[in-house]
């Protein structure tokens, strides 16, 4: 089974958020990134880089703006395959469906930010497209949020219980035990 690497939105308005204080998951999450980025490279898998460029002109998610950057970490390199999204879901009006199709592709595995966002947008659509998905659980990232109740919840919580959730649609598994997975 042919497998792709989907780097999602690691852009620098997440690391700006982070180096302001932003409490957030996983703080090993662009080490782990970049091990997995390599894992891929290294077998000469597919790898697929998603970037945000968000429509509203105050967003920190606009492409050439200092937020709109890609981060070192998840840098592609020559080759590799890059898409625009402009809302949450990597797969609408991307074109990403039809390239991974084109490329014999039957297997995701998600990397990136923000797990409760766009990460989850997208691998729930590509569950439901039909894709085999697999998550490293420390190679995404995400912030807390405040329910409509007014309780905060932490990143922590917000993370566990988004996997939680995604494992309805996707084999939860760590970079650690990636390789054995390919």
């Amino acid at each position: 089974m042919t497998t792709a690497l989907l780097v999602i939105d690691c852009q620098m308005e997440f690391a700006r958020r982070t180096a302001a204080g932003l409490p957030r998951s996983n703080p090993q999450a662009e080490a782990r990134i970049a091990e997995t980025l390599a894992l891929f490279r290294a077998r000469d898998l597919p790898v697929v880089h998603i970037h945000h460029d968000d429509p509203n002109p105050k967003s920190g998610f606009r492409l050439g703006t200092p937020g709109g950057a890609v981060m070192p970490c998840a840098a592609p390199l020559p080759g590799e395959a890059c898409f625009v999204k402009h809302g949450s879901s990597a797969f609408v009006g991307t074109g990403l469906e039809a390239h991974l199709r084109d490329q014999g592709i039957m297997r995701i595995v998600f990397i990136g930010a923000a797990i409760n966002y766009c990460v989850s947008s997208s691998l729930r659509m590509a569950a439901n497209l039909g894709f085999d998905v697999l998550l490293p659980q420390d190679a995404v990232f995400g912030f807390g949020i405040t329910g409509p109740d007014g309780v905060a919840h932490s990143p922590e919580t917000v993370l566990s219980v988004t996997l939680g959730t995604l494992a309805d649609f996707a084999g939860i598994t760590s970079s650690e035990n990636l390789p054995t997975q390919l």
